[in-house]
C-alpha cells in the first residue's frame, strides 16, 4: 500500500521560509518521479513541482519558480520542498503525490503565510 506522509508546514510571515518533507513507503520510491501539489482555500488542486526519479530533472509552476526548490533522498525514501520568499498566496494545504493530478497523495501539511 502506497503511503505518503507530509510534514513541516506551519505559520510563517511573508518573506519567510519553510521546508516540507514527505516520507514515502509501499512502493519503489527511487523508480518514480514525484510531485508536490497544493490546494488553497476554496480552490482546486494546483500542481507545484515535479522531480525525476533520480533527482536530475526538476520542474516548477511559474508561480513558485525561483522561490521553491524540490529535492529528494532516495536512500531515505523522502521528498522535500524548500520554500523561500513565501507570499500570502502560497497559503494552502500541500501534498506530495505520485502524479501531477494528486491521484495518490498524503494527508497534506498546512502552510499559512500571514503577518
Amino acid at each position: 500500500e502506497v503511503q505518503l506522509v507530509e510534514s513541516g508546514g506551519g505559520l510563517v510571515q511573508p518573506g519567510g521560509s519553510l521546508r516540507l518533507s514527505c516520507a514515502a513507503s509501499g512502493f519503489t520510491f527511487g523508480s518514480r518521479a514525484m510531485f508536490w501539489v497544493r490546494q488553497a482555500p476554496g480552490k482546486g488542486l494546483e500542481w507545484v513541482s515535479t522531480i525525476s526519479n533520480g533527482g536530475v530533472s526538476t520542474f516548477y509552476a511559474d508561480s513558485v519558480k525561483g522561490r521553491f526548490t524540490i529535492s529528494r533522498d532516495n536512500a531515505k525514501n523522502t521528498l522535500y520542498l524548500q520554500m523561500n520568499s513565501l507570499k500570502p498566496e502560497d497559503t494552502a494545504l500541500y501534498y506530495c503525490a505520485t502524479d501531477s493530478r494528486g491521484t495518490i497523495k498524503g494527508q497534506g501539511t498546512q502552510v499559512t503565510v500571514s503577518s
